[in-house]
C-alpha cells in the first residue's frame, strides 16, 4: 500500500465532511419539499411518461439539491435550482440507451370519475402528442402551461436565456399543434 500525501489525507478528509455538510435544517427541508415535492413530481412524470421513473429522479433530485453547497438568494432561486437539478437527471436519463416504458398519464391530469367520452378523448390525444415532442418543448409546455411559470422561472429552471424563450415556446406550441391534429385526423378516419 502507498504511502498518503498530505494532500490526499486533506482532499480525502473535505469530502467526508462534506458528505455530512446540509444547507438546510430538517424543518426548512420538510417545508420546502412540501411546497414542491409535487409540482416537481408532476413535471418530471409530463417529460418523462413514466411515474415510476419520475419517483426516482424525485428522490435523486432531492438528494443532490440537499448536497449543494450553493447558496441561494431567496425561496424562488432554491426552488429554480431543484427544477435545473431536475430537468438535468431526466436528460441525463434520455441520453442513456434504455428500453422505455409506454407514457402513463399522472394524476392531476388522469381520468376523473366525472369525466365524459369526449374529454377523455382529449386527454388521451393530449398525451400521445406531448409524448411526441422533444423533451425540452415538453418542459418548456408543462412549466408554461400546466404550471402557470413566468417566462423568468422557466428560463431560470431549464438554463435558458429568457430573451429566446418566447420564440422557443411558440415552436413548442406549433409542434404540439401539428402532432394534436395528425392525432385527432387519424381518430378521424378509424
Amino acid at each position: 500500500m502507498a504511502a498518503w500525501t498530505l494532500n490526499e489525507i486533506e482532499r480525502l478528509s473535505a469530502l467526508s465532511e462534506a458528505d455530512r455538510t446540509f444547507q438546510m435544517t430538517e424543518e426548512a427541508f420538510r417545508t420546502f419539499y412540501e411546497l414542491t415535492s409535487r409540482p416537481v413530481w408532476l413535471y418530471l412524470a409530463r417529460i418523462t411518461g413514466d411515474r415510476r421513473l419520475a419517483d426516482d429522479l424525485l428522490q435523486e433530485a432531492y438528494y443532490r439539491f440537499l448536497r449543494t453547497t450553493t447558496t441561494f438568494e431567496s425561496d424562488d432561486h432554491r426552488r429554480n435550482y431543484l427544477f435545473r437539478i431536475a430537468t438535468n437527471l431526466a436528460n441525463d436519463h434520455r441520453r442513456r440507451p434504455l428500453i422505455r416504458a409506454v407514457p402513463v398519464e399522472d394524476a392531476e391530469v388522469g381520468p376523473a370519475a366525472t369525466e365524459s367520452a369526449d374529454q377523455a378523448a382529449r386527454r388521451i390525444d393530449l398525451t400521445r402528442a406531448m409524448s411526441q415532442l422533444k423533451p425540452r418543448e415538453r418542459s418548456l409546455l408543462w412549466l408554461a402551461y400546466a404550471q402557470g411559470a413566468s417566462h423568468e422561472e422557466i428560463a431560470a429552471r431549464l438554463g435558458l436565456k429568457r430573451s429566446s424563450l418566447k420564440t422557443l415556446l411558440f415552436r413548442a406550441r406549433r409542434q404540439l399543434i401539428s402532432r394534436l391534429g395528425s392525432t385527432s385526423g387519424k381518430a378521424g378516419r378509424s
